[in-house]
C-alpha cells in the first residue's frame, strides 16, 4: 500500500472530514415556543437545587462534627468529593435534556462559543440561581441551628488571603472546569477519537473535585456563581456580600478565557478566521 493511500486513510480515520455544526443563533425567539426549552430550564433549576442541597449540607455536617471532634467529619477531601461527585451524577442525568450546565459560568462560556443562544443562556442562569437559593433554603430548613452557627456554607475570602488572590484562584479554577467541559463535549473529538470512549460527566466531575482540593483553603471554592449566590442569599451575612463580586467576576473571566483558548487556539478558530479574511481579500 502506498504512503499516499495510508495517509489518506489516516486523515479520514482522524476525522479531518468533520464539519462543525452551525453556531447557535444569537437571539432564537423560536425557542420560547418549544416545550423542550422549558423542560431544559426546569432541569437546570432542579439539578442546581439538588447540587446545592447535597453539597452545602455536606459542608455544614462536616463543620458540626469537626467542632465536636477535630478528627471527625468528612474533611476537605470529603467536601471535594461531594461537589465533584454531585456534578458527575447531575451532568449524567441532565446532559441529554439541558446539556447539564448547572453553573452560570459554564453557560456563559458555552454562550461565548455560540453553543447556546442568548435567550437560553439567560434563562439557564436565572434558573440556576433560583435553584441554588432553594437548595440552600432546604439545608437551612433541615439543619437550621447548625446552618446558622457554622457559616451557612457560604463562600468568602479565607483568613490569610487577599481579594486579588481570591479572584485569581477563582479565574484559574473556573478555567480548568470550563476547559474540561469544552474538551469532554467536543463533537469533533468524539468523531475523531471514537476509539477512545469519553463519558463526559466523569472528567467534568473530576475537574470540580480537583479544583476544590486546591481552592477550598483560599475561597471555600466558588467556580460556580449560582453556588455562591444561593448561599449568600440564604445566609445574608454582610462579609459574605462584600466578597460576592469575586465569585461572579472570577468565574466569568475564567469561563471566557477557557472559551477563547478552546475555540481559537485548540480548535484553530483564529487560523480559520484569518484564512477566510485573506481569501476574501484575494477575491
Amino acid at each position: 500500500m502506498s504512503k499516499d493511500v495510508i495517509e489518506e486513510g489516516q486523515a479520514h480515520h482522524h476525522g479531518k472530514d468533520y464539519v462543525d455544526p452551525p453556531p447557535a443563533p444569537l437571539l432564537d425567539m423560536a425557542e420560547l415556543t418549544k416545550w423542550s426549552f422549558y423542560r431544559a430550564v426546569i432541569a437546570e433549576f432542579i439539578a442546581t437545587l439538588l447540587f446545592l442541597y447535597v453539597t452545602v449540607a455536606t459542608v455544614i455536617g462536616h463543620k458540626k462534627l469537626n467542632a465536636l471532634d477535630q478528627c471527625d467529619g468528612v474533611g476537605i477531601l470529603g467536601i471535594a468529593w461531594a461537589f465533584g461527585g454531585m456534578i458527575f451524577v447531575l451532568v449524567y442525568c441532565t446532559a441529554g435534556i439541558s446539556g447539564g450546565h448547572i453553573n452560570p459560568a459554564v453557560t456563559f462560556g458555552l454562550f461565548l462559543a455560540r453553543k447556546v443562544s442568548l435567550i437560553r443562556a439567560v434563562a439557564y442562569i436565572i434558573a440556576q440561581s433560583l435553584g441554588a437559593i432553594c437548595g440552600v433554603g432546604f439545608v437551612k430548613l433541615f439543619m437550621k441551628h447548625y446552618y446558622n452557627t457554622e457559616g451557612g456554607g457560604a463562600n468568602f475570602v479565607q483568613p490569610g488571603y487577599n481579594k486579588g488572590t481570591a479572584v485569581g484562584a477563582e479565574i484559574i479554577g473556573t478555567f480548568v472546569l470550563v476547559y474540561t467541559v469544552f474538551s469532554a463535549t467536543d463533537p469533533k473529538r468524539s468523531a475523531r477519537d471514537s476509539h477512545v470512549p469519553v463519558l463526559a460527566p466523569l472528567p467534568i466531575g473530576f475537574a470540580v473535585f480537583m479544583v476544590h482540593l486546591a481552592t477550598i483553603p483560599i475561597t471555600g471554592t466558588g467556580i460556580n456563581p449560582a453556588r455562591s449566590f444561593g448561599a449568600a442569599v440564604i445566609y445574608g451575612d454582610e462579609k459574605i456580600w462584600d466578597d460576592q463580586w469575586i465569585f461572579w467576576v472570577g468565574p466569568m473571566v475564567g469561563a471566557m478565557a477557557a472559551a477563547i483558548y478552546h475555540q481559537f487556539i485548540l480548535r484553530a478558530g483564529a487560523v480559520k478566521a484569518l484564512g477566510s479574511f485573506r481569501s476574501n481579500q484575494t477575491n
